[in-house]
């Protein structure tokens, strides 16, 4: 690849002979000039992506997106160029023209950053209620056409192109780049989900983590910093179990049986019906049950109105977040807590862009697998 040249990893659609709902899909290496760019839009150089699982539904069929698409929503990596601001006398300022981070901090060329997985039009009535992550004319990294108006949104590339006033965030020396790659998706959405309840509620709260995937683990790890009593962990997996108590679980559990009660915040990740079903039921009085792992169709689920009513109970969805929480996932990663999770257990040995489409067509042995492009 030339030095003026970007490297993407497009994918094409489901291969011709698979059945539906299966991979293997079709990818193609594609390598383009660098694009022209405007006015506070950023050129970024790809250290490190992250393999979600949202993307492994997207290439078996299991969930709609547009296609052909780079993928790839969670990465880190390094500011090349920045479009200049109109400097001719007389010039009306363009939004995001002088571009900076969530905090307000200048940005420059050579800053390590990662990017929410969101960009968001701010003028809508959904943003200007604080809602951004709903943006009436939304747009997501790793789910743009590939020959649309941002083609280069996703991170399976060697570079991508923020738009201008896109959230980022700067990474701290102190986190790696693979660590820091999962912070713009299961790290933001862990921390939109926390922020469901008053940070004076967690200090000392009773909590149930239903499923420990990339998610749950730093649930875990972000309700034990923020001063949880006891959190209660549920997974099948033994290997999982270990790292939720790893992560700061005080009890883990290979099934929800058991767990009526209890309960002052219980976070649903792993989108089985049966863990919408416990997490609601085990809620104590006035606790509140967030769901974030529903995030493609699958079948009802039976809730009795009684039970919330009179118990005051809560039940809420998170998907998406705003600029504060990848914010939060940025420091939850940077904490002590945050820096001694066992990160090679979590992740993967890093594989190129021709490895991808393998990787996603296998079972991970990992909660995520690492791309150096």
């Amino acid at each position: 690849m030339g030095r003026d040249t970007v490297r993407s990893l497009v994918w094409t659609g489901p291969a011709a002979d698979a059945p539906a709902g299966t991979a293997p899909s079709t990818f193609e290496l594609v390598e383009r000039p660098l694009p022209d760019f405007g006015p506070g839009e950023l050129l970024v150089r790809v250290r490190a992506a992250a393999v979600c699982g949202s993307d492994r539904h997207t290439v078996q069929g299991r969930r709609p997106a547009p296609c052909p698409s780079v993928l790839g929503h969670e990465g880190v990596g390094e500011i090349t160029a920045i479009g200049a601001a109109p400097t001719a006398e007389g010039d009306p300022p363009m939004p995001g023209a002088v571009p900076s981070t969530v905090d307000g901090a200048p940005l420059r060329i050579g800053d390590r950053i990662v990017w929410s997985v969101i960009s968001a039009c701010r003028t809508c009535d959904r943003c200007c209620a604080g809602h951004t992550a709903k943006c009436r004319r939304l747009r997501k990294v790793g789910h743009e056409r590939f020959a649309g108006t941002w083609p280069l949104s996703g991170s399976y590339a060697s570079h991508v192109l923020l738009p201008a006033g896109h959230d980022v965030v700067r990474v701290p020396p102190a986190v790696a780049d693979a660590p820091a790659a999962v912070a713009a998706c299961a790290g933001a959405t862990v921390m939109a989900a926390l922020d469901s309840v008053p940070a004076s509620r967690l200090e000392g709260a009773r909590v149930l983590v239903s499923g420990v995937g990339m998610l749950g683990l730093l649930a875990i790890a972000a309700a034990a910093e923020a001063g949880a009593e006891r959190i209660h962990a549920v997974d099948p997996s033994p290997a999982r179990q270990d790292l939720a108590r790893r992560a700061g679980a005080s009890s883990v559990a290979a099934s929800r049986d058991g767990t009526d009660g209890g309960i002052d915040l219980a976070l649903e990740l792993s989108g089985a019906p049966a863990g919408v079903r416990a997490a609601v039921t085990a809620l104590d009085v006035g606790g509140t049950a967030v769901l974030a792992g529903s995030v493609f169709p699958g079948p009802g689920v039976e809730i009795d109105p009684e039970h919330l009513v009179r118990g005051r109970r809560t039940v809420t969805g998170v998907h998406n977040y705003e600029p504060e929480h990848l914010v939060g996932a940025v420091e939850l990663l940077g904490s002590a807590r945050g820096r001694t999770l066992p990160w090679s257990q979590i992740l993967g040995a890093p594989i190129g862009l021709e490895e991808v489409p393998d990787a996603l067509a296998a079972q991970p042995e990992h909660l995520r697998t690492v791309i150096v492009p």
